[in-house]
């Protein structure tokens, strides 16, 4: 009987996508609804990532037998968190600069009325403002990756941590004397 090797590239770019198309409905919803971008309710998006993060290690270790190593676990779960953050990027993108370039414009007025309160001069506001209207949709997608990754390593971390399951020398020697296991 031949085991197929896990692919935990595989595994962990489903739970991606699945991600996505999830962050995508709490976007819309959240503009519907006409929730506050600064508002505590921002970080309900955590759920579904931390989630779904499990949910990949947790797959891994039961493709494996049952089993999965701590370094296992952490590689799948950084995979996710890297894949997440990548095609969040491109979401918040397209998002920003296509599909509602008002909520960059509403981010921006925010910022404005947050640097004035800080006793910034006007031209270095308009400074200011000028590049986030040029540049904002991509200083939001790199943000979205790079704060996805570091999300991911932490979390990856703690699901490893959780859902490690060694062999140990008994399991390994059970496997070989049974044919079915």
């Amino acid at each position: 009987m031949e085991t197929l090797a896990v692919n935990p590239t595989k595994i962990a770019t489903k739970w991606a996508f699945i991600y996505l198309l999830v962050s995508i409905v709490i976007t819309y919803a959240f503009e519907f609804l006409s929730i506050d971008q600064n508002s505590p309710a921002k970080y309900i998006s955590y759920i579904p990532f931390i989630a779904f993060c499990f949910l990949a290690q947790k797959e891994l270790r039961d493709q494996s037998g049952g089993y999965m190593s701590f370094g296992q676990g952490f590689s799948v779960g950084f995979r996710f968190g890297l894949f997440s953050g990548l095609l969040l990027a491109v979401f918040v993108f397209i998002y920003l600069k296509f599909l509602s370039p008002d909520m960059l414009v509403k981010s921006i007025e925010q910022q404005q009325v947050a640097l004035s309160e800080q006793g910034m001069s006007q031209d270095q506001i308009d400074k200011a403002m000028d590049m986030g209207t040029k540049y904002g949709a991509i200083f939001g997608a790199v943000a979205t990756a790079i704060g996805s990754l570091i999300l991911g390593c932490i979390i990856a971390l703690i699901g490893a941590a959780i859902f490690k399951k060694e062999r140990t020398a008994y399991d390994i020697i059970e496997s070989a004397q049974d044919p079915t296991i």
